[in-house]
């Protein structure tokens, strides 16, 4: 009878012990019932911004602040004095050109086209063409993860690149629980995560590279209303991370301001 007992009981710790297999597993793969979190964000501090600049997209480097802009006819690679939000550098491209994200990988900086199928890598003291890749994708966003150029390209896809091939080693579906999250575009890579603008929302997805699961959202639509002229503006399209200050900025297309925010969770949430 005891023996009957202690196998029942083997028998049920067993199938305990499958079952949080079973659902780590699942969970790790980003299809499981876990949630995303949903966050806001503080105002550390606003600086000045170029209202003109069309942003697709900035980079920092060891206090250096680059900014890339969009439209035909007014895309350029920036280099930007963040206390004073003057150029100090610009590069402009001819006016068939539509630039787009831009990211800075060692002494280069890597910027995607949108419909143009190439992507530019480029001295980054004199802003000097190095190479024009030829590229099969629309270019949406791109980022540095320390080893791989992370790119998007509209949908809910991100590719990860040898930055000295663009050879794509793999790619990721982004999603939020069941549901693919699409038009991702603006990236950066933060603390091991990547932040993707989901276009044409003023809301961040916080992205697991390895299962493309959005463990977070940062909405910061609260952002608008801290600016001047709101009906000129266009939507949030710059996210940018100092490793070494542990800062995060963002602005948008034709924003007067660039902000540098705080995370935190909604209010009345027991994160």
């Amino acid at each position: 009878m005891c023996g009957a007992k202690t196998r029942n009981l083997l028998s049920c710790l067993s199938f305990l012990a499958f079952f949080v297999l079973v659902w780590g597993v699942w969970d790790s793969a980003g299809e499981g019932p876990v949630k995303s979190k949903n966050f806001t964000f503080k105002v550390v501090r606003e600086y000045p911004h170029d209202p003109k600049a069309f942003t697709q997209g900035l980079a920092w480097d060891k206090g250096v602040v680059f900014e890339g802009t969009g439209k035909r006819g007014r895309s350029s690679l920036r280099k930007v004095n963040l206390s004073t939000g003057k150029i100090e550098k610009k590069k402009t491209y001819p006016d068939y050109i539509f630039a787009e994200g831009i990211t800075v990988c060692g002494d280069t900086v890597y910027q995607l086209t949108w419909k143009n199928k190439i992507v530019f890598q480029l001295n980054k003291r004199d802003f000097s063409v190095l190479k024009t890749w030829p590229y099969p994708r629309e270019g949406w966003g791109i980022t540095y993860d320390g080893r791989h150029l992370v790119v998007s390209d509209g949908t809910s896809t991100l590719y990860f690149l040898n930055p000295e091939t663009l050879l794509e080693m793999r790619r990721v579906t982004v999603h939020d629980g069941s549901q693919k999250i699409g038009k991702l575009n603006e990236l950066e890579f933060v603390k091991g995560k990547v932040y993707a603008n989901v276009w044409p929302t003023n809301r961040i997805a916080i992205i697991d590279p390895h299962t493309g699961a959005v463990e977070g959202w940062l909405d910061l639509s609260g952002l608008i209303s801290r600016m001047k002229h709101p009906g000129r503006m266009n939507v949030l399209n710059g996210i940018m991370y100092d490793p070494v200050g542990d800062r995060l900025f963002v602005t948008g297309k034709l924003w007067p301001a660039l902000f540098e925010i705080k995370i935190a969770p909604p209010k009345n949430s027991p994160e």
